[in-house]
């Protein structure tokens, strides 16, 4: 039914769990192949990737140009699945993406229909409870998708819209940008965060945040860059 396609950097701490999650839906044909575009990790990404049966994309450069380079090294799904290399998503998640699926199908808006999930976190306490409330009421109310949520849309889709950009400053949030609110449903599924070496601390997440805000709302990248403390390139 769909490719995955996850963009890694020396993720060997997390991205085990992430590949787990997907082994059910592999099994039941769902998930018919995992590309793993890479920017050129020194840890045991690679390894862990090979032993999961994943097909190995070196792909240095722009984030958007792993992903675009990941989506079209896939050979197998008729849908694609973005998702990074720290998410892991709900058990069970593979038969509501099925639904969504086939009612797009169905419909005859396969290719013009997306889905991305619900975000959570895997830290404790109080903080991390608003921040998912936060991303949520983010991603309902204003339509901005993050990497986090995960992505899933046809290739028809994909391809027409030009896929990621790789010039942009926010390829992920350019792309939500380029398929638009109506056209994107939110499942219900948890798309969890887990924390490793390379999880980026909270005021990080914080500036991200407020950098796709700012993107979705066409503030050039350079004052953006200036408003969050980086570069946006």
């Amino acid at each position: 039914m769909f490719a995955v396609v996850i963009s890694t950097f020396n993720n060997e701490a997390t991205l085990v769990e992430a590949l787990a999650a997907l082994v059910p839906a592999s099994a039941e044909g769902v998930v018919r192949e995992v590309i793993v575009a890479d920017a050129g990790s020194s840890d045991m990404t690679e390894e862990i990737a090979d032993a999961a049966g994943c097909r190995w994309v070196g792909a240095k450069g722009t984030r958007g140009a792993r992903l675009l380079a990941g989506a079209q090294a896939a050979r197998r799904g008729e849908w694609l699945l973005f998702l990074e290399p720290d998410t892991v998503l709900d058990p069970g998640w593979y038969r509501e993406v099925s639904k969504f699926v086939e009612r797009a199908e169905r419909s005859g808006r396969g290719d013009r229909q997306a889905a991305c999930f619900r975000a959570a976190n895997d830290d404790l306490g109080f903080k991390a409870r608003v921040a998912e409330k936060v991303s949520w009421l983010r991603s309902r109310i204003l339509g901005i998708g993050t990497a986090r949520q995960g992505l899933l849309l046809s290739r028809r889709f994909y391809e027409r819209i030009g896929g990621h950009n790789p010039k942009a400053p926010l390829a992920d949030a350019d792309l939500v940008r380029r398929i638009g609110r109506r056209r994107m449903t939110h499942l219900p599924i948890r798309a969890v965060r887990r924390l490793g070496p390379e999880t980026a601390p909270s005021k990080s997440r914080f500036r991200q945040g407020l950098g796709m805000v700012l993107f979705f709302l066409r503030v050039p990248a350079p004052v953006i860059g200036r408003l969050v403390g980086t570069s946006m390139h």
